[in-house]
């Protein structure tokens, strides 16, 4: 029994000293900028760039943990829009939220190696790997750095999968743009609830990518940060 219960102190210890911890990593985050699980905690997410599953192959620097990070502004605001899609049996899903300028620079740098060409038959077969700077698919600064802009999809809760949108997230080509035509009409219809449920809520698309949005009014215009993703 004295086993027992010493064994039981000290997992309390380690988990009030996680815990502790914990509290800690999110007091260093930049004034208004939140944990996105603290304000909206139903909303799900797969942060791509924290694992391998993403246009690199890679996991890609800045990114220790995956959770998602934003403007606290930008957070209240996902926050209605999930309550909205909940009504439907709906939820969010995050691809990338706040993004580091150290990971940016990540991108920048793969860009430039042309031989390094692991992913271009999933994420931009038509494309070559010189022109997506030219062609606006990577920059040497990046919105996702201000802290207000999101990638993000639509789930069925009923199924946990994704609803069709024609094109996979971060694929490189016209079938990602948000006026492309060539689609099913439940891909159409797929494309304009998130549409039209961003920006109900104040969030500009980007003409190129059905996933990107960014906050209208942001509280960063500006401001490029750098802190790490954890």
């Amino acid at each position: 029994m004295k086993q027992l219960f010493y064994l039981l102190v000290f997992y309390s210890f380690i988990v009030n000293a996680q815990e502790k911890t914990h509290l800690k990593e999110q007091q260093k985050l930049p004034k208004n900028f939140s944990y996105l699980k603290n304000i909206a905690p139903t909303i799900q997410k797969e942060l791509r760039y924290c694992a391998d599953n993403n246009f690199l192959g890679a996991s890609v620097n800045g990114y220790d943990e995956s959770i998602v990070i934003c403007t606290t502004k930008t957070a209240i605001a996902l926050k209605k829009v999930q309550a909205e899609l909940l009504k439907k049996e709906l939820s969010l899903k995050i691809f990338d939220a706040y993004r580091p300028q150290t990971a940016v620079n990540h991108f920048v740098k793969w860009a430039r190696v042309m031989n390094d060409t692991l992913m271009k038959e999933e994420y931009y077969p038509s494309i070559n790997k010189r022109h997506l700077f030219k062609k606006g698919y990577i920059s040497s600064k990046s919105g996702h750095s201000r802290g207000s802009t999101v990638d993000l999809t639509i789930i069925d809760l009923k199924t946990g999968n994704e609803l069709d949108m024609g094109s996979p997230f971060d694929f490189f080509g016209i079938s990602s743009h948000i006026s492309y035509q060539k689609l099913t009409k439940k891909q159409k219809e797929n494309r304009q609830l998130l549409q039209s449920v961003m920006r109900k809520y104040n969030f500009r698309p980007y003409s190129k990518e059905w996933w990107h949005f960014t906050l209208r009014f942001e509280p960063f215009p500006k401001t490029y940060f750098s802190f790490p993703v954890k």
